[in-house]
């Protein structure tokens, strides 16, 4: 067991390396699009990603939001965003923000303690602001590039400096470290459904607005993260963890 997850481990920071030496080149065709070189590559991606959605992942969304009350919801959001503070403290620290780890400490230990579990975010109802941070942004803020836009399976818009970062993210994430495995596959399962349930209002928004929708989902995703990275003061921190018509906590001004 235990060479197992030695091999898992280390064959998942071998992929953050190979990732990252992506960086430094990756092969462009004639006539390629200079912000998006894969892109015929990532149409076709973006292609099964939307069959897959439409044919089972948004049904069961749905169904989900339906059967479900949505105060259970909202514990649900909860109790997953309570173990990213976890990571999003560590990754605060290693870009130097002190203030932001701490109000990160402070969030789970509050939601921990006091919100049973994390199951209530009484650490929003206590003003204490939400930093969510990934490891792609830590890269990021180190100086890495983010190399070309990359539409991953399953998992949507990225790029290749954020792909690395997911792979440390999910060698770090709690759930994906749960020794029980069927516990572990219905927490991850439990959580993808909710995020997805999540946007269900955002998703309809997009395909009555966009005329180009792999265009335009590259778009914003490449400026929310430049933003993200770049610490663009904003009046308001886009919650995208969030049920329906659940209040997100207003984040504060940079200092």
């Amino acid at each position: 067991m235990t060479s197992n997850m030695t091999m898992k481990k280390s064959t998942g920071w071998a992929g953050a390396v190979l990732a990252v030496a992506l960086l430094q080149g990756c092969a462009t065709g004639p006539g390629a699009n200079p912000s998006d070189p894969l892109e015929p590559f990532n149409r076709a991606m973006f292609g099964f990603n939307e069959g897959l959605d439409r044919t089972v992942l948004k049904p069961v969304a749905t169904a989900y939001r339906d059967v479900t009350p949505q105060p259970v919801r909202t514990g649900v959001t909860s109790f997953f965003g309570n173990i990213s503070d976890v990571w999003s403290m560590v990754n605060n620290l290693l870009q130097g923000k002190g203030e932001a780890a701490a109000d990160s400490l402070f969030r789970v230990t509050t939601n921990t303690l006091w919100g049973l579990g994390g199951i209530f975010d009484v650490a929003s109802e206590m003003k204490i602001p939400k930093h969510s941070e990934d490891f792609g942004q830590t890269l990021g803020v180190w100086g890495v590039g983010s190399g070309p836009y990359l539409v991953l399976p399953v998992l949507g818009p990225s790029s290749v400096r954020d792909t690395a970062g997911l792979v440390v993210d999910y060698q770090l994430d709690a759930v994906s470290q749960a020794s029980n495995v069927r516990v572990r596959n219905t927490l991850t399962t439990l959580r993808a459904v909710n995020v997805r349930a999540n946007l269900l209002g955002a998703g309809d928004v997009l395909d009555q607005a966009a005329l180009d929708k792999y265009s335009f989902t590259r778009d914003i995703y490449q400026q929310r993260r430049n933003s993200l990275i770049g610490n663009v003061p904003a009046e308001k921190e886009e919650r995208f963890d969030l049920p329906e018509g659940a209040p997100a906590t207003p984040a504060p001004a940079a200092k």
